[in-house]
């Protein structure tokens, strides 16, 4: 199962530590005496510098401090680390500092908004989670100042998403070919194929209720509104946005958004307006999937279009629900009588785009094909369809999604593979998945193998003692 395995650890690695490769450096001769020579230089116990230099990656220093840092993230996020070594840890940091280095060579450029907001939505989650106050969080981090605690968050993710984009640019043209799928494949020992779990195939019916005319020129109206005490009156449309715009996540900045015309981010009708605008105005309101918007541009810089939004939703009325409840509730009714077939039933009655045409079944996400797996499916998901035998339909539900606050659909099983040995013909997309991870790794490593001889690397006499994944002593192994 050597290959199998090599995919698994090689996922691991990339997810939490980075993949440790080997990298020429030079090694910081510091002088020390004797007795610090014989000590255990994996230990940090004994370490006598405060906050010393322990490595130097191309522009950037790793501290000896930094290393408590990524403890105490991990931590934030909720990893064990009993078993990461502070060695682990040490090459994770000098990864890092390799991807971000050759990341602003290569001209990446990071969104320092998007970071930003990153920052708010970590803070946000931590207190959420650990139910404190900011006094705790400032404890936790032991930082004096919420400044400073801001400014330290703002590097630490900076670099993570430099060293991110790095590795995405390394492989985004990484493809694999069904030749070399098969060649993977069959060059994994019959007796240790991998196992894949229990997978159903599920399909579903949703009905939306219906938005009258008169609820969408109510929030039209209001909007107008909105624009003209801006543009009359002199209203901030920032105080606006926090009051009533019904889109959560950015009514607390005062409907901000930052737009990069290269990478696009919402929607195309709400891009297409955007980029419409002149600096400093409002545009008229127009409708998306998510309700109906004004947008004001604030400013144009370069690509980059920093823009302020109110999203209205339109009221859905008491009727309104219960007409589509009362229609869906008369399909499922049908299609038990045998009047109708589930699948046909999906793409005549079906509100929902996305699966109707393919008689409502549901797509994986990650594999692009229609098994879910048992145990990787959404707990709700799962929860709504656990006791359906094949070809049973479920109760009406309600469920909604970003888009739609209330919706109904009846959902069924299709299709219902027990756990089962990995199988070419059967199981070719996950297949495909394990040799193309396989492929990026050899890719991630061919490129660090090409950047020996163009970073500049330094390691101190302390960290000499540390078995790294990656080879960063390899001057004085070899």
């Amino acid at each position: 199962m050597k290959s199998i395995n090599k995919s698994v650890i090689t996922a691991f690695i990339v997810a939490l530590f980075g993949v440790n490769m080997s990298v020429s450096q030079e090694i910081i001769e510091d002088v020390v005496d004797a007795s610090k020579k014989q000590r255990d230089t994996t230990k940090t116990s004994g370490r006598q510098k405060v906050d010393g230099v322990a490595a130097v990656v191309g522009d950037f220093v790793v501290l000896d401090s930094d290393i408590d840092k990524e403890y105490i993230q991990l931590q934030a996020r909720g990893v064990s680390i009993k078993q990461i070594s502070r060695c682990q840890l040490f090459g994770k940091l000098l990864e890092d500092k390799l991807y971000a280095h050759h990341a602003i060579q290569d001209s990446i450029v990071v969104n320092e908004l998007e970071v930003r907001s990153n920052i708010e939505q970590q803070i946000n989650a931590f207190l959420e989670q650990k139910g404190g106050s900011m006094t705790e969080l400032l404890e936790f981090y032991n930082k004096d100042s919420e400044q400073s605690l801001r400014e330290e968050m703002f590097e630490i993710n900076k670099n993570a998403k430099l060293a991110g984009d790095m590795q995405r640019k390394i492989i985004e043209e990484v493809e694999v070919t069904p030749e070399e799928v098969r060649e993977y494949y069959n060059s994994i020992p019959k007796d240790s194929l991998p196992i894949f779990g229990t997978e159903l195939k599920v399909a579903q019916i949703v009905v939306i209720p219906e938005v009258s005319e008169e609820a969408k020129q109510e929030v039209i109206d209001r909007l107008k509104g909105y624009k003209a005490d801006v543009v009359e009156n002199g209203a901030s449309f920032t105080t606006k946005a926090v009051f009533y715009s019904d889109d959560t996540a950015a009514r607390a900045k005062g409907g901000m958004y930052t737009l990069n015309r290269k990478r696009p981010q919402m929607v195309k009708e709400f891009r297409d307006v955007a980029f419409s605008l002149l600096e400093g105005e409002i545009s008229d309101p127009f409708e998306t999937d998510f309700g109906f918007h004004i947008i004001l541009l604030e400013k144009i810089r370069g690509q980059e279009y920093d823009v302020r939004h109110i999203l209205l939703r339109p009221e859905i009325t008491d009727a309104s629900v219960l007409a589509a409840k009362e229609k869906i509730t008369k399909v499922k009714e049908r299609i038990e009588s045998g009047d109708l077939k589930f699948a046909d039933a999906a793409r005549e009655f079906s509100d929902e785009e996305e699966t109707k045409f393919e008689g409502g079944q549901l797509i994986n996400p990650y594999t692009q094909d229609s098994s879910l797996e048992l145990t990787k499916m959404d707990p709700e998901l799962y929860g709504q369809i656990q006791d359906l035998k094949e070809d049973e339909i479920s109760l009406v539900l309600q469920d909604q999604d970003r888009v739609n606050p209330i919706k109904f659909k009846i959902l069924t099983v299709t299709d219902r593979t027990e756990d089962h040995q990995a199988n070419f013909a059967r199981d070719y997309l996950k297949i495909k998945d394990l040799a193309l991870q396989e492929k990026q790794f050899k890719a991630i490593q061919k490129w660090q193998e090409e950047k020996i001889f163009d970073t500049y690397v330094k390691i101190d006499d302390d960290y000499k003692g540390c078995e790294f994944e990656s080879n960063w002593l390899k001057n004085e192994k070899e």
